[in-house]
């Protein structure tokens, strides 16, 4: 059970309150034998006609409440604001992005994967009402963002849109619309549309066949092309040079109008060929602002809302009422000494919490300025004291600060401090990635599990957990490789040390009447292939 409090180890100072109860009853019971030894009972009851014997439960419920409300607001009481409906008419859009290899050819500039981001940011911010999910493909397709009426967060996954975020090259549109209809509400006929943005370089055969189901099911399916019919060279952003095939021809990716247009007809929908992105945007949002739109009910996270104010504004309350409750004896030096203390404890911990919070305001503002130095700087200061906040934010700011082995050491402490399953996952997550930026990859892939074990809703941890695990597979592929290497080196070093032949005593009329005999012999055998007819080994496939 995970208690609503940000500070829970303050908690421990509610055992100060049974206490506080037994002591109560303890000096009540003391009174009691006081009075009866001060001498004659009708006496001392004339001399206490006037005591309001009430007063004393009243003084002390108001203090046991008021130190109660206290703890609590230390503590920082806090409730999720959860899950906040958000009504909106509109309609369901996946967003289908090709980031496959062909995708970086300059014959739109800068590249046609940078032009196709720009267009979508302009196309998301005219979709205001309407819920938005995006998948990225190539060799395999990623749901990288669920449906959301979240924007800010569609623009963020966009702008990480790589070909390196997907392990296998090609181009499967089949299979990215295939991922866009496993999103929608498959108990709704309309009001779902796909934009499939790629260069159309498809390299198998059944997209038309999937838009054609799709559109059965009410999904209208919109197309833009990206490129130019001539095509351009790849650069490799690794090499930095020209891509080129098994053949060492440079490669040449043109765009495939004709089958960008076959699937938008099957789909019910349009295609666009990219020429000018607001006339494109625009288009494109005339096609989709037709559509049938109907009610979304969009769940928005929201931050956490802390009560302490409430809790300390009563706790003073309470304090004030028992200073006017009415005919009591004035208020012993131990109690005043109690409600002192009490006092100095609130103002000191609202202190303490304030320093806190600004130390770590500081903190993030020199992030954003990438001054990181600072920035640890000051996390360190509230780091120490246990916060999962500062020790989160210290772990980042460490590994920008390439101080990688200090950044894990952060974020593990950060996991202990922390008491929400997402902020712990987050936290593994955080430490896998330090992992395999660093090449540890049997790490990184134990700290991804352990994100997902905690949040299985981490889609970052499931989509960084499968590239981990294919750079593993690649790794111990690698490794055979070069065993198998090692071993054929070893094996021709024996060889080398085995005695050469002696100089062969053969003359030179010798040589030439052997040598006529193995051509001979090499013709009838070239003769021999040739009438068997072997057919030609299969091309390689396209990794563009």
């Amino acid at each position: 059970m995970i208690l609503p409090f940000q500070y829970t180890y303050l908690l421990w100072l509610l055992v100060l309150l049974p206490v506080i109860i037994g002591i109560y009853f303890y000096a009540r019971q003391k009174r009691k034998v006081a009075f009866k030894k001060m001498g004659d009972p009708l006496l001392v009851k004339e001399l206490t006609a006037n005591f309001n014997t009430s007063s004393p439960y009243k003084k002390f419920l108001l203090l046991f409440f008021a130190m109660a409300l206290i703890i609590l607001s230390l503590a920082n009481f806090r409730s999720p604001k959860g899950s906040e409906k958000i009504t909106r008419n509109g309609i369901d859009v996946m967003i289908a992005l090709d980031v496959s290899n062909s995708m970086l050819a300059q014959d739109i500039t800068p590249n046609r994967l940078e032009r196709a981001k720009q267009l979508l940011n302009k196309l998301i911010d005219k979709l205001d009402n309407d819920r938005i999910g995006i998948v990225v493909f190539a060799g395999k397709a990623y749901l990288q963002m669920p449906l959301t009426g979240d924007h800010s967060a569609a623009k963020m996954y966009l702008s990480a849109a790589t070909p390196q975020t997907i392990p296998t090259q090609g181009t499967v549109i089949s299979e990215a619309l295939k991922m866009c209809y496993s999103s929608f509400n498959s108990k709704e006929k309309k009001y779902k549309a796909v934009v499939l943005i790629s260069d159309g370089e498809d390299h198998e055969e059944n997209a038309l066949k999937v838009a054609e189901e799709m559109a059965q099911q009410g999904v209208v399916i919109n197309t833009i092309g990206m490129g130019t019919p001539e095509g351009a060279p790849i650069m490799d952003p690794v090499t930095n040079e020209l891509k080129k095939d098994e053949q060492g021809i440079t490669v040449i990716t043109k765009l495939n109008e004709q089958a960008l247009a076959d699937i938008a007809k099957k789909g019910n929908g349009d295609y666009k060929l990219f020429t000018n992105t607001d006339a494109v945007v625009n288009a494109l949002y005339t096609n989709l602002s037709t559509m049938d739109k109907r009610t979304v009910n969009d769940d928005s996270l929201v931050n956490y809302k802390s009560w302490f104010q409430i809790l300390l504004g009563a706790a003073l309350l309470f304090l004030i009422l028992e200073l006017f409750v009415a005919e009591v004896k004035k208020v012993s030096i131990a109690g005043k000494k109690l409600v002192a203390v009490v006092l100095l404890m609130s103002v000191g911990f609202s202190v303490v919490a304030q320093v806190e919070n600004e130390n770590i305001k500081l903190g993030n503002d020199a992030y954003k300025r990438k001054d990181y130095q600072t920035a640890i700087k000051y996390y360190n200061t509230v780091a120490e004291k246990n916060n999962a906040t500062a020790n989160y934010n210290l772990g980042n700011a460490l590994y920008k600060s390439d101080k990688k082995d200090e950044a894990i050491a952060a974020y593990e402490k950060a996991v202990e401090a922390m008491n929400l399953p997402v902020e712990k996952s987050n936290s593994f997550y955080n430490k896998g990635v330090v992992f395999q930026n660093d090449k540890k990859t049997e790490d990184c892939i134990l700290n991804y599990k352990n994100a997902l074990k905690i949040d299985p809703n981490n889609i970052d941890a499931r989509h960084n957990l499968q590239l981990a695990l294919q750079t593993q597979k690649e790794d111990k592929q690698k490794q055979d490789e070069q065993n198998k290497k090692d071993k054929q080196d070893d094996n021709k070093n024996k060889n080398d040390q085995q005695p050469k032949p002696q100089q062969s005593n053969l003359t030179q009329k010798d040589a030439e009447q052997k040598l006529q005999a193995l051509l001979q012999k090499e013709k009838e055998l070239q003769d021999k292939l040739h009438k068997v007819g072997t057919s030609s080994p299969n091309k390689p496939e396209k990794d563009w």
